[in-house]
């Protein structure tokens, strides 16, 4: 018997050996990307039968793009040059500058992801890899040596929604251990972006967790809510289940998510310990996340002394106009009558929606109402986000 148990356990063992070398197996062996000691960066795919091989990404020179929406910025494109081994690869003739970059591959006019990088993320239904030149600015995206917070998938009930619904909720480190109060920030997404994009394309964690350690943003609960009233949750956790990504969904900035807003604020204010006055709460968000901030804290002036609108929409589009987004200079001059400690506008000199924020200025100048202004190059890109988070929260609950 002891025998056969020796037997079945080196057979076992043999077989876990087996399995766990065949997890290796098609592993390409090349680097790619791979960052130059003088910063900058190779690109490699292993192709032989391929005719053609471009690289695209937002690390090269932006090029005129034709979209249903219009014409905008998007990343350009660069050739790879074939060895005789079949390996494809191309090298950034400048350094490149500190920052979270993304790419993919162009084979034969099919667009893939790297298959030598295993890290990507998925914005609305594209799939890109990335990667990180470190430095300045950047060295905020990185995990640092740094204490850390806790990232959290919470489902809340949304009874005017008729659903429970989820948001991913920031606790700054040693809350769980502490008895203290902290601020809370409502972080919104854009348009075809859920509860996960802030944390996966943002780097929100990382930004908050290094600002905070550095003793340059003050420790915060940062929730991050799904801003498309229709959904549950992100694209394939939900009960509609492996349900392709879109950005044509219903009850879009048509001012539900905006009715219903109050729900998660209650939700979060009963299970964590939050400082509940209007000088502890603020709210920002990014383009569609914009928009719904700067209509929530209009709509709701007694709830936020801090706003961020980050290449914000500003008009809405719905007709007939919903009640919530009907007497939008009524409803400023009420908030602007016990004005925010910070209204805080922020775009990029590209962005297409660079206009309406002009226009959107040029009404609150014309009633006089404080606001702060920051201007970056280049357009409607997660670049510009990050940057934006990173000079909002240093802001906030002083």
């Amino acid at each position: 018997m002891k025998k056969l148990t020796l037997i079945i356990t080196a057979v076992l063992a043999v077989a876990g050996a087996a399995q766990a070398q065949q997890a290796l197996w098609g592993v390409p062996q090349l680097t790619s990307p791979e960052i130059n000691s003088d910063k900058t960066v190779t690109f490699r795919i292993l192709a032989p039968d391929a005719q053609e091989v471009k690289v695209t990404g937002d690390f090269l020179p932006t090029e005129k793009i034709q979209t249903p929406f219009g014409v905008f910025d998007g990343p350009g494109y660069a050739d790879l040059v074939k060895d005789d081994k079949g390996v494809w690869s191309f090298t950034t003739a400048e350094p490149l500058a500190p920052e979270l970059y993304s790419y993919s591959f162009i084979v034969d006019g099919l667009k893939t992801n790297d298959p030598s990088n295993v890290f990507l993320i998925r914005d609305t239904a594209t799939l890109t890899n990335i990667f990180l030149v470190d430095g300045d600015r950047a060295d905020l995206y990185k995990v640092n040596d740094v204490p850390h917070g806790t990232v959290s998938k919470v489902w809340y009930p949304s009874p005017s929604l008729g659903m429970n619904r989820r948001a991913t909720i920031y606790t700054p480190a040693g809350y769980e251990s502490s008895t203290e109060s902290y601020p809370v920030l409502y972080l919104l997404h854009g348009m075809g972006g859920d509860e996960n994009a802030w944390t996966e394309l943002g780097r929100a964690a990382q930004i908050l967790d290094n600002l905070i350690a550095q003793g340059k943003a003050k420790p915060m609960i940062v929730v991050m809510t799904n801003g498309n009233a229709a959904m549950e949750a992100a694209p394939g956790e939900t009960s509609e289940g492996f349900k392709a990504p879109t950005t044509q969904l219903p009850k879009t900035m048509d001012g539900s998510f905006e009715l219903a807003f109050p729900e998660v604020m209650a939700f979060v204010e009963q299970n964590y310990r939050t400082r509940q006055d209007k000088a502890s709460r603020a709210i920002a968000g990014l383009s569609m996340g914009g928009f719904h901030s700067l209509h929530i804290s209009k709509e709701y002036p007694e709830a936020f002394d801090y706003v961020g609108l980050f290449s914000a929409a500003i008009i809405p589009q719905a007709e007939p106009l919903p009640e919530i987004y009907q007497d939008m200079e009524g409803k400023l001059a009420r908030q602007f009558a016990d004005a925010p400690k910070l209204y805080w506008i922020a775009i990029g000199k590209d962005d297409f929606l660079y206009k309406a924020n002009e226009e959107y200025r040029a009404l609150l100048d014309s009633h006089g109402y404080p606001y702060q202004y920051f201007e970056t190059p280049q357009g409607h890109i997660w670049r510009n986000w990050r940057i934006y988070l990173s000079e909002f929260l240093p802001q906030l609950f002083d």
